[in-house]
């Protein structure tokens, strides 16, 4: 645990601004450029744009969930106008090695989807994004960039590569066979000892399973898992951050299994 809080306030305390531009932004080492998608809008009023981010040969970004070497990615819509609600669709990601420990994130190229839903859909839209994101090659850089793009309402010709990141993303339950997922939650030292078991085919491979919950607060440590016939199970530890306790909700946790075929993206749990 001490070694993820050590790389996230290294990461708070070391971000260095990017140079701005109308559409697109690049670090300041031109290791990663983001730019604007713009997208198309549909008949029920939603755009549908995206956020895509380039990455130098060698350097890698990382998934909401980046493992315990990872560091997470934020954003900031503040200066966005006609926006009543916006929703990222995250790509299935890759499992990495990072110095012997476990990331999970995209290398090369990434687009984000974003689904945006306007106060007025009959008029443009203007999106602002402020991310403060972490690339890695041999070192871990932080990096802080922001885009901006103007979408109209008169945009509806689909774009091939945002379409295909929307079906890039992970399997819902139904499609990948998911029949039951359970969640044992113990008292621990410091925290909860979580045990899941999910029955379903396999994804491929070894699984890897991801965990997370809707306190941000909440440390989620890296899951061991294992695989028995028809059955996943992923053991895992929580602990507040601020050595707190703390409740866990089993209906708000997500569970993301990531195996070498296909990734399956599960949300909650019944008491197991």
């Amino acid at each position: 645990m001490m070694t993820r809080i050590l790389i996230l306030l290294a990461f708070c305390a070391t971000f260095v601004a990017g140079q701005n531009a109308p559409a697109s932004a690049q670090s300041y080492d031109l290791v990663v450029q983001a730019d604007v998608l713009e997208g198309w809008r549909a008949e029920n009023g939603q755009h549908t744009a995206a956020i895509r981010i380039s990455l130098n040969p060698g350097w890698k970004t990382y998934w909401r969930a980046p493992g315990d070497a990872g560091i997470p990615p934020t954003f900031v819509w503040r200066g966005s106008k006609n926006i009543r609600d916006i929703q990222i669709a995250w790509p299935t990601p890759d499992v990495m090695d990072q110095n012997g420990m476990r990331s999970i994130g995209y290398h090369d190229e990434v687009i984000l989807p974003v689904t945006i839903t306007p106060n007025d859909p009959s008029k443009p839209i203007r999106l602002k994004s402020r991310m403060d994101i972490g690339v890695c090659r041999d070192i871990c850089v932080p990096q802080r960039l922001t885009v901006t793009g103007d979408l109209g309402a008169e945009q509806t010709k689909r774009d091939g590569r945002i379409a295909a990141a929307l079906a890039d993303r992970p399997y819902s339950e139904k499609e990948a066979k998911v029949k039951q997922v359970t969640c044992r939650i113990s008292p621990a030292k410091d925290g909860l000892d979580v045990l899941v078991k999910v029955k379903m085919p396999s994804a491929g491979g070894e699984e890897v399973a991801v965990i997370e919950t809707n306190d941000p607060r909440v440390w989620v440590a890296e899951a061991a898992t294992s695989r028995n016939g028809g059955t996943l199970t992923a053991r895992t530890q929580m602990v507040h951050v601020d050595g707190k306790g703390f409740m866990l909700d089993r209906s708000a946790m997500r569970i993301t299994v990531l195996g070498t075929s296909h990734a399956v993206d599960i949300h909650g749990c019944e008491a197991g």
